[in-house]
């Protein structure tokens, strides 16, 4: 199966996927842009456009991913579901235009600029425009194509105190720096040659950065809690879900096996006594092998699960619960009672077994019984794993949580990261 069509099946079986992410809060989305996945973006795009705003922990979206690696269809289609990404800094303060002009490809930079002009001369945290990074990359055709449009700034100066011409001399790029200089790019001296460096204005500068960085780590963390919140409403959804065909699927079972053990106490081997075959001692009904052992054992398990199955059937069709944690509860004391239903059931028949193969065959019911208590015993003791498992599991994710909370509460405001929130609540399955 093509790898799109994996994507397609997992995303209409289990929308939500699409949400989840790595260690570094990468996407499925980041991950079929990063390697030119078209398809795989395209489908991603459908089940949610807003994908494309969710940026990895170092800032970078998948516009940022695409545009470094050269895939100009991905950047068309992720600009077209989300204009506005076009304008997202990475934690260095780079656009996708600064990843584009590290390339070689044109229709790239003609593609981004299309979609917003204004990147064309927006700096980075160490003020290097496209320019400055096309001409440290000694990117020839960038280089010509940006000095082309009549809006690029050729006096750009950058943190080092220095202009493209400056940077592409300084990289020893000699090809680069003729190229900036035909098309009247200076060095920083020559624009300003008796400029000895104003340590006011500079300070003025990195106290604006520092407004500007953090006001967008805080619109960032508030996109996060917003994505965060969404994806918490579509696991509860996914939760109350499971739980409600879980209760579902115990009431018919619990029925079915009331059923069985009702039907089975008037079905034994045998037969009953009637009025033809009455003899001394003997009442008209009683089974006929009311007396043997394998058959008391019978009555008695097989009388405990219908009775356990009945009270399922009650608590069920009686007790509606309406909080999801209650509901658990509810859920786990009743999945526990029918494991012992299905243990008694099964110990019931075992017991008649004895008596349906006879004396001479009685080596098959010790088979069966030794085959039945290896399945029943490695089906429980799964299951009791698997619930301990997830209780210690649950546990250990509260106390990272709690932890988490005291030491970020102070600087961020939020407890788990993205990631770890979603591997905490996101279980395809548990125990309970």
């Amino acid at each position: 199966m093509h790898g799109a069509e994996v994507v397609k099946e997992l995303l209409q079986a289990l929308p939500e996927l699409a949400m989840t992410v790595d260690a570094s809060n990468t996407t499925a989305l980041n991950t079929a842009a990063t390697q030119g996945h078209m398809e795989v973006v395209r489908l991603l795009l459908e089940v949610d456009g807003t994908l494309a705003l969710i940026a990895r922990s170092n800032g970078k979206t998948a516009l940022h991913s695409a545009a470094r690696n050269g895939h100009v269809q991905v950047v068309r289609a992720l600009l077209e579901a989300e204009p506005s990404i076009a304008l997202r800094v990475d934690k260095k303060g780079q656009t996708a235009l600064h990843m584009a002009a590290k390339g070689t490809n044109l229709d790239l930079v003609d593609a981004l600029l299309a979609a917003d002009p204004s990147l064309l001369n927006l700096p980075d945290n160490k003020g290097n425009t496209a320019l400055h990074i096309a001409s440290r990359k000694a990117r020839h055709q960038i280089i010509k194509r940006l000095l082309e449009l009549p809006d690029t700034n050729l006096k750009a100066i950058n943190r080092a105190a220095e202009t493209p011409l400056d940077t592409a001399e300084k990289m020893g790029n000699g090809e680069v720096a003729g190229v900036l200089t035909e098309h009247g790019v200076q060095s920083a001296r020559a624009l300003s040659p008796t400029s000895g460096g104003n340590p006011a204005r500079e300070l003025k500068q990195q106290v604006s950065d520092i407004k500007h960085e953090v006001h967008s780590q805080l619109e960032q963390t508030r996109q996060t809690r917003v994505r965060m919140q969404g994806i918490q409403k579509r696991i509860n959804k996914l939760h109350e879900e499971g739980l409600n065909n879980a209760i579902n699927s115990t009431t018919v079972v619990a029925v079915l096996i009331a059923t069985v053990a009702f039907a089975a106490i008037f079905t034994v081997p045998g037969e009953y006594v009637d009025a033809d075959s009455l003899g001394p001692g003997q009442e008209l009904g009683e089974a006929n092998i009311a007396h043997q052992t394998p058959f008391i054992i019978f009555f008695v398990f097989d009388s405990v699960a219908l009775f356990i199955s009945l009270a399922v059937v009650v608590v069920q069709t009686s007790v509606v619960v309406i909080e999801r944690k209650a509901k658990k509860q509810m859920m786990a004391v009743i999945n526990k009672l029918m494991w012992v239903a299905c243990v008694l059931i099964s110990v019931a028949f075992l017991a008649l077994s004895f008596v349906v193969v006879g004396r001479a065959e009685q080596w098959l019911a010790v088979a069966v019984t030794i085959m039945g208590a290896t399945i029943l015993v490695t089906t429980i003791g799964t299951m009791l794993y698997w619930v301990i498992a997830h209780r210690l599991e649950a546990k250990r994710m509260r106390n990272i949580k709690r932890s988490s909370m005291s030491r970020s509460r102070s600087h961020s405001g939020s407890g788990l990261s993205e990631h770890e929130w979603v591997d905490e609540e996101f279980k395809k399955m548990y125990a309970i």
